[in-house]
Formats: C-alpha cells, structure tokens, sequence
C-alpha cells in the first residue's frame, strides 16, 4: 500500500523532497460544472453572460488563470512552479449547466494537477459571484482531475 507523500516518518506535514527529479514536461486538465438557472442561462448572448459586474466568462477566465498561479499560496504543501501555459473554456451545455476546463503546463520536477484543479474551482467560484445576484441556487459540482501527462507516476487519462 502506498503512504501519504506528504507525511514524514513521524507522521508530520512535509513538503515533497524533489531534489533528485529531473525537469520534464507536464501537463494537467481539470474540470468544474457549474449548474446556472434558466433566468441566468438567458443573459447569454450567445458568445458571454452580460452580468451587473461585466463580462461574466471572461472575467471567470482570468480568475481561473490568476488562481493557478497563486496555487502554492494557497495550499501549503504545494511547490511554486513556473507555468509555460494556463488555458481556461467555459461552454454553456444543456440544461443551464456550463462546463469550466482548466489546462496547465509546466517544465518542472513536480507535476501541475493542482494548478489545473485551482484554476477551474476558481473559474467557477468566480461565475457564481458574479451571477449571484440573479440566484443563489447555483451549484458548483464534479471538480476534478481529467488528465495529467508526466512525471514518474506517468499518464493519467479519467
């Protein structure tokens, strides 16, 4: 069975020891839904939700982008990395659900999940503040990891 990485023998938090990992390229795409209302879903224009606050998808992009950087300032153990790329869509689906994808890519020892996964909880805790005002019955749902590329662990495709 494999053991917590993040805990030292003593059972102490520990950030990772990547001193001996080679710099390789890795990649991460992570996804959030996020299920809107009808009354919200009808402010889309087709291309933007138009909200009190501005425009509510791209200003969601750019808290998503602004988050994966901040990453190890948000979750202590994590590693500050230097990401080559951050990408973020968010495509309105069917029944006033909009998806949110986050990809990271970095060249680093260590790998660029949580910087995905920030983005896209960001990204989505941003489309709710700014569509709140019409409904407070938005849900945000299934965060979680879709593929990862690189490092020792390999591949990883959900």
């Amino acid at each position: 069975m494999s053991s917590f990485t993040h805990l030292d023998e003593s059972l102490q938090p520990q950030m990772v020891d990547v001193t001996e990992k080679v710099v390789t390229r890795r990649s991460a795409t992570a996804r959030a839904l996020v299920q809107l209302t009808p009354e919200i879903m009808g402010q889309f224009d087709g291309r933007e939700l138009q909200g009190k606050k501005g425009p509510v998808f791209h200003t969601a992009i750019l808290a998503g982008i602004q988050a994966a950087k901040k990453t190890s300032d948000l979750i202590p153990l994590c590693h500050p990395l230097p990401l080559t790329k951050c990408s973020i869509t968010i495509k309105p689906r069917e029944n006033a659900e909009v998806e949110v994808t986050a990809t990271t890519v970095t060249d680093a020892k260590t790998g660029v999940e949580m910087e995905a996964l920030t983005a896209a909880s960001i990204a989505a805790l941003t489309l709710y503040d700014m569509c709140k005002a019409l409904s407070k019955g938005i849900v945000i749902r299934e965060i979680k990891l879709l593929e990862k590329t690189g490092g020792k662990s390999g591949n990883y495709k959900a």
